[in-house]
């Protein structure tokens, strides 16, 4: 089947009230992106052709969030359970024949696979109504459980505390999500009933009506990983664990050295080349990218950074977003780097701040140096020659230029432009005064003594 020729429907309208927090709980992050975005990624990247968001409270948080990702919101203005959640997207599908996939923003990480195989299985041969995801963790929990009849045919979708000790027994536990035709979906939702002890809608009724409808539903099987849902703090938190642990074998895989795995931790969006080596405790904020061969040493912070072939950066260094290092620049220990390019062999390794520059080719930033860019009401650029070395405790005034091959002095504060080829030394001069200290030494100790 074309895969341009489904929708979604993401219910991300929950009040999410265990987080116990002002932010809505499908933004929490898990590898520094929110969790919805984690799925929104995942459908795009599929090409679904409708993609309807249903919102509740925090309606606000999510429009600013979703802002440029093509989503269509549904407003679910009173809670009354899923079933009426997803009803809420008939309006906005009302003029779509085709199959939807029903998620949720709090379960980010079913695959495009799974995605596609539930899709197959509800265009295959024999018509099934609705088709089914499911998992079997090692523990089930309170999750509502699924009872199979012949092959992958449902006779009996159950609640937990509905359950008998026998269906309690059983592994297979329904994830909530679901795949059915448009036609069918809304047509059965409108017989979902609310006769329980909450007065709910729920979505799962709609197995049983389909089968009752003499449509059977089906199930797919997914990881447990990919069904696991986030409703509490302890929850994002194992989650985020959990896909931490998958990434890092990943990077290993890929053939990258990890020399603690279990100390690196990444971003959903992050890039390693082969042959790079990442030393324990490093962080990977968003926007990073690693070439071949690169390494990253202990105790690294790294966000928004392009680092190149055979650069070496840390230990204990920061590189801020817009710290781009071309082929074998080096950043040392107490570096920290901001909107700054250094050329390739350009290299500050040791106590310096490097912000809003442009460094040439096999410069030397000496220790201690700083790029001075803000005046307390705009930023402004260095820019630093090919071969140019500047000495230790410098400051460089922004905006400010350093010429091909000058040389700027230790202790300098350089205010104005350095000509290439230029010494520069902006500093008091040095004066000895002989025998000072010791008459010094004697003064001091005689107050000392008469006291």
């Amino acid at each position: 089947m074309n895969q341009s020729t489904f929708a979604v429907v993401i219910l991300a309208a929950g009040q999410g009230t265990r987080m116990r927090s002002d932010t809505h709980k499908v933004l929490h992050p898990i590898a520094g992106r929110p969790m919805l975005l984690h799925l929104l990624a995942t459908v795009e990247a599929m090409g679904a052709e409708r993609r309807v968001v249903v919102v509740g409270k925090g309606r606000n948080q999510l429009e600013a969030a979703l802002d440029g990702h093509g989503v269509t919101l549904a407003v679910q203005a009173e809670q009354k359970g899923t079933a009426h959640a997803v009803q809420m997207a008939a309006a906005p599908l009302s003029d779509f024949d085709g199959p939807v996939l029903v998620l949720y923003g709090d379960t980010p990480f079913v695959t495009e696979d799974t995605l596609q195989r539930m899709l197959d299985r509800l265009a295959a041969a024999d018509n099934p109504g609705v088709v089914v995801l499911a998992s079997s963790p090692d523990d089930g929990k309170a999750y509502g459980r699924v009872i199979l009849g012949e092959g992958d045919r449902i006779s009996k979708m159950v609640e937990y505390k509905d359950a008998n000790e026998a269906e309690r027994a059983v592994r297979l536990c329904n994830s909530g999500m679901l795949a059915a035709h448009s036609r069918d979906l809304f047509r059965w939702l409108d017989a979902v009933g609310n006769a329980n002890a909450a007065g709910e809608f729920y979505l799962p009724d709609v197995v049983m009506i389909a089968r009752d409808d003499g449509r059977a539903p089906v199930v797919i099987e997914g990881e447990p990983f990919e069904t696991a849902g986030v409703n509490s703090r302890a929850e994002l938190a194992h989650l985020e664990l959990d896909w931490q642990r998958r990434r890092r074998e990943q990077a290993l895989d890929q053939g990258a050295t990890l020399i603690d795995p279990e100390s690196v931790w990444f971003s959903a969006d992050t890039v390693l080349g082969r042959d790079c080596t990442i030393e324990p405790h490093v962080v990977f904020g968003p926007g990073v990218s690693i070439a071949d061969g690169a390494t990253i040493r202990a105790f690294s912070h790294i966000e928004g950074a392009t680092i190149s072939t055979g650069c070496e950066v840390g230990p204990f260094a920061r590189l801020r977003p817009g710290a781009i290092l071309s082929e074998g620049a080096r950043i040392g220990n107490f570096v920290e780097v901001k909107k700054a390019r250094l050329g390739k062999g350009a290299k500050a390794n040791h106590l310096s701040y490097i912000g809003d520059a442009e460094v040439g080719e096999k410069a030397n930033i000496g220790a201690g140096t700083i790029t001075c860019n803000y005046d307390g009401f705009g930023k402004y650029r260095t820019t630093i020659g090919a071969g140019a070395f500047i000495g230790s405790n410098s400051a460089l005034v922004a905006p400010v230029s350093i010429g091909d091959g000058a040389i700027v002095g230790a202790g300098s504060t350089i205010t104005s432009d350095v000509a290439a080829d230029e010494l520069a030394v902006a500093r008091g001069d040095q004066r000895g005064l002989k025998g000072w200290a010791a008459r010094f030494r004697a003064r001091q100790q005689a107050k000392k003594d008469k006291a």
